[in-house]
């Protein structure tokens, strides 16, 4: 009220009613301004920005991706964990693992290489092994689908049906 009294004297010709919804949407835009920089990314939105390639990042997400960067060193290790063991798996380089392993376990991906460790016999064949169970896995998934769709509508006939037409 005071400032529309001021604006008054100033000359201002409008209400003061005016005066009070520009205040009111301005504290709003402000209160907004600052809980968006306030506001920390989840998890699973730092994790996609970081396994990210650079060049696919808008502006503003590699400005957050340098701010994660530069204030938690830590999530750096653990993405150059992450894509040396993408590249080691590419590239079939399965001499890489066992320092790959002390390495991760250092990192915040230690859960995973803990996981890798248990399983390590699998895991190195799997690198090494020309095979894949892409397309296996490809056609569950489909088989799957089909069979949510269906839920509850019928038997195993018309799944059979159903599957062969889908082809």
């Amino acid at each position: 009220m005071a400032l529309w009294r001021e604006m008054r004297a100033e000359g201002f010709p409008g209400q003061s009613g005016v005066v009070s919804q520009w205040a009111q949407r301005r504290r709003l835009g402000e209160k907004a301004h600052q809980s968006g920089l306030a506001r920390t990314p989840s998890a699973r939105i730092i994790a996609r920005l970081m396994t990210s390639a650079r060049d696919d990042l808008t502006k503003s997400e590699a400005i957050l991706v340098a701010a994660i960067e530069r204030n938690v060193p830590d999530l750096v290790v653990a993405r150059t964990t992450i894509l040396d063991f993408q590249s080691m798996i590419r590239s079939k380089a399965a001499a890489k693992l066992d320092s790959w392993l002390v390495a991760a376990k250092q990192s915040l991906v230690g859960s995973f290489a803990s996981g890798v460790e248990k399983d390590i016999a699998a895991v190195r064949n799997a690198i090494i092994s020309p095979w894949s169970t892409g397309q296996t896995e490809g056609q569950i998934t489909r088989l799957k689908l089909i069979k949510r769709q269906m839920y509850g509508r019928a038997k195993l006939h018309l799944l059979q049906a159903r599957l062969i037409g889908a082809t």
